[in-house]
């Protein structure tokens, strides 16, 4: 039975240093080498997800920002993009500015770019920004116009929980939408994470075992927006970190992020489902 497992990366297969670790990176590799098929879904840019894995030979599209994006790291290309129209992309925007949110707008014309209004910068955004100054994606700007040019697939937001979360429980209801909220990982910040309702992670972990030909999908993960991949895997494992609603979904649970969970499970039990 061809099996693809596909691990969530913050707070599942990274440790707290945003990488993943020696002993991960060598177990992982030794397995992709003995005929596993193994990649990551997360809701990290390509260049961002790039970082925290780097050394890591995945040999499968890997599915980045929740599922808007589905990009081939070996051959370098996209292999599935989800926009949104026009008419919901200003929507989500005017509903934002309704709560006083600034987002990040992520999109792409001939290159990927990540754009926001200069000067509205939010504590959290500007963490976000300082720690991506060489990023060739960023582009400030001034103007709607230019905030909302090319395909747009995904706004993130970054700030206080009670501001988020107003406009959280307004959009989560929208059925073009799919409205992701959680505390950040590394931070005290909160996250709000938009994207087309078409673009999750169960829908295109369901696109690669289409597409690949796959019979069964393992997943790994630790929150939110590991939920729905849990809802379409045929196996899916908790990290011991995890939240406990989370958990309650999982076929089981595995051990600490910290703690090399997800390489000791695929060691002692991925050879065997091949």
């Amino acid at each position: 039975m061809r099996t693809l497992f596909v691990s969530d990366l913050d707070g599942t297969l990274l440790t707290r240093n945003e990488k993943v670790s020696p002993y991960s990176l060598e177990r992982l590799n030794r397995l992709i080498a003995s005929g596993v098929t193994f990649t990551f879904a997360t809701a990290r840019s390509l260049s961002s997800a790039a970082s925290a894995v780097e050394g890591l030979f995945v040999n499968a599209p890997a599915i980045l920002y929740n599922g808007g994006l589905i990009y081939n790291y070996q051959t370098k290309e996209v292999v599935n993009a989800v926009c949104f129209d026009d008419a919901t992309k200003y929507f989500v925007l005017e509903e934002l500015r309704r709560h006083e949110i600034n987002p990040l707008v992520f999109g792409a014309n001939e290159h990927e770019y990540v754009s926001w209004i200069t000067g509205s910068e939010t504590l959290g955004i500007q963490r976000y920004l300082a720690r991506r100054t060489n990023d060739a994606r960023l582009r400030p700007v001034h103007a709607d116009s230019d905030l909302m040019r090319g395909g747009v697939f995904y706004f993130k937001c970054i700030g206080p929980r009670a501001q988020l979360e107003r406009a959280w429980n307004i959009l989560k209801y929208d059925s073009r939408l799919m409205c992701i909220f959680h505390q950040e990982t590394y931070q005290s910040d909160f996250w709000m994470e938009i994207s087309p309702r078409e673009a999750s992670k169960a829908n295109a972990v369901n696109l690669l075992r289409q597409n690949l030909g796959f019979e069964r999908v393992i997943c790994f993960g630790d929150t939110s927006n590991d939920s729905d991949m849990f809802d379409v895997c045929d196996e899916k494992y908790a990290v011991m970190n995890a939240d406990s609603w989370l958990k309650e979904k999982a076929t089981g649970v595995i051990g600490y992020c910290e703690e090399d969970g997800v390489a000791k499970w695929l060691e002692s039990n991925a050879l065997q489902r091949l």
